[in-house]
């Protein structure tokens, strides 16, 4: 795994809050390598990255732990398998948002800590493929982390006007989103990221696969990156499996 950089905002940068008291949030977003289909194998990766990201959340790609694969088997939430990642949550102190299908036949965003594994968000909005497998989700999601309020999104969610604005009403600091975009569609995820930063005055951060992740996609696109209220890239990680980075937002 590369060494993830950082970027710090300072009170006196033109995107930093200059009024909040509250602690900094560390956020990463990572894009570890997939083997479809083996969420052992991709939990330890997980767990790698948290560890190498030193951060209070990092976020990953969607179907980050069964690769895009619309036809995975359910993770439970008391799967064995993720215990690795559930051990260097607890070691790090962090908040992971992985990806999984999930009983009831979800999309679902995963959120991880040391204290074990729930269910955080299921996705609202489907591609064909996906609805002939998966239901949508009925509510945008939002958790709280030290006071920061962070909204949820997988994919699809990122490129519909309406989503970004109901989880943006429920008063949000962060939006995020673990997402899957081909290696010549790289552009879509800037785009979105962009029109919801500035649009909503948030942050965004979005966990892009990179490399193969099954499912028919041998080159996803990467470049998972964090955004200011202003649209401007804070971080950008590159185009290959294993990359990561972070910014400290305060």
């Amino acid at each position: 795994m590369r060494t993830p950089y950082e970027v710090i905002l300072r009170e006196d940068h033109p995107a930093a809050r200059v009024d909040d008291t509250r602690s900094p949030l560390r956020l990463a977003v990572a894009q570890p390598p997939c083997v479809p289909l083996e969420v052992a194998e991709n939990a330890r990766a997980h767990a790698d990255a948290v560890r190498a990201a030193r951060a209070r959340v990092v976020v990953f790609p969607e179907l980050s732990l069964t690769g895009y694969e619309v036809e995975a088997p359910v993770v439970p939430i008391d799967d064995a398998r993720l215990a690795p990642l559930v051990e260097a949550c607890a070691e790090m102190g962090t908040l992971a948002l992985a990806g999984a299908p999930v009983a009831g036949d979800h999309i679902a965003t995963l959120a991880v800590t040391g204290d074990g594994v729930t269910v955080a968000y299921r996705k609202m909005w489907l591609g064909d493929a996906e609805a002939r497998r998966f239901r949508p989700g009925d509510a945008p999601t939002v958790l709280e982390v030290d006071g920061w309020r962070v909204g949820l999104a997988i994919c699809k969610d990122t490129g519909v006007a309406a989503h970004a604005a109901r989880t943006a009403a429920l008063g949000i600091d962060v939006y995020v989103a673990g997402v899957l975009e081909s290696a010549r569609d790289a552009a879509v995820t800037d785009e979105r990221a962009q029109r919801i930063a500035t649009t909503h005055r948030v942050w965004v951060a979005m966990a892009s696969f990179a490399g193969s992740t099954g499912g028919g996609y041998t080159e996803a696109a990467g470049r998972s990156a964090v955004w200011s209220p202003q649209g401007d890239v804070l971080a950008q990680a590159g185009t290959e499996p294993g990359d990561l980075t972070r910014a400290r937002i305060s």
